[in-house]
């Protein structure tokens, strides 16, 4: 689940580990109406849209009910629990104007142009702790046309290196999806898990401060924009940003393959998207000449 998956990720990044949310009871042991509370907090300040917090609010409730039910959440801490408050239509409206423009899934009017040699230099990484974690990053981006929340919702159990494979959610569509790994993808994976720097459960990718150390907590939509934002200025790339990798993405694949199998790909609900850029590959002129 998605939802679980960046309830996990505010979980981490306030130092509570977690196993399996989704199928562990256990895991909601110990879970309060301030945590639940925090996490609507956290979601708001991280540029997250009311009804997606609404919507987590609502999974998250569903799950403490389950874990009290198998005997893991008393009724008091349910019960509390229970009385957590997402945001109303009218208190949507207001907290929606009174913050900037920048909820999760605002995209720019136009895509900034990867060619593949500065795909090639965005994924040839320092070997440093923070580089072999970029170079993973920038290879989902560009080579699997992943959205920002897909990577940041990312676990490390999500990857199987000897099938050269990683498992996933796409919530737009509503499915899972299995991924054959690139090669730059699978290399650099690899050398993720090899170095140790690798979480042994939870998100796969780590955040990191300033000086490029790396913490204990996995890295939100936001701190993945603003990674590639820096990495792209390393490279005199104003405003680069998640969607223009899966852009570069999709117009890559669009020559060679049909509309279906990008839409499926992508992760799109409809053709119109996987359309455009199909359309856009083709040569108006082709075999008159």
């Amino acid at each position: 689940s998605f939802d679980l998956a960046v309830f996990a990720q505010f979980l981490n990044s306030a130092g509570i580990a977690v196993d399996d949310l989704q199928s562990n009871p256990d895991s909601w042991d110990g879970m309060t109406w301030g945590i639940v509370e925090a996490f609507v907090k956290w979601q708001l300040q991280d540029g997250y849209t009311t009804a997606s917090i609404n919507r987590r609010l609502s999974t998250v409730k569903t799950y403490a009910k389950l874990a009290a039910k198998a005997g893991v959440l008393s009724a008091e801490a349910l019960a509390l629990i229970k009385t957590v408050s997402g945001y109303g239509q009218k208190e949507a409206k207001r907290v929606n104007e009174k913050r900037p423009t920048t909820s999760k899934g605002t995209k720019k009017a136009a895509a900034v142009v990867i060619d593949d040699s500065i795909a090639a230099q965005l994924k040839a990484q320092p070997g440093s702790p923070q580089g072999r974690r970029d170079a993973l990053l920038m290879a989902l981006l560009l080579d699997h046309g992943l959205r920002a929340g897909e990577v940041a919702a990312l676990q490390v159990n999500n990857f199987d290196l000897k099938a050269g494979t990683m498992v996933f959610d796409r919530p737009k569509v509503g499915k899972v999806q299995t991924h054959k790994l690139s090669a730059d993808t699978l290399r650099a994976v690899r050398a993720w898990f090899d170095s140790g720097d690798c979480p042994a459960l939870g998100p796969i990718l780590r955040g990191s401060r300033k000086g490029g150390h790396l913490t204990g907590s996995g890295m939100s939509t936001t701190a993945i924009s603003e990674r590639v934002r820096s990495l792209g200025a390393e490279l005199d790339i104003d405003g680069l940003s998640a969607h223009d990798c899966r852009h570069h993405w999709a117009t890559r694949w669009a020559g060679k393959v049909d509309v279906f199998r990008l839409q499926e790909a992508g992760g799109w609900n409809s053709l119109a998207m996987p359309r455009r850029y199909v359309e856009h590959a083709k040569i108006a002129n082709d075999g008159m000449v």
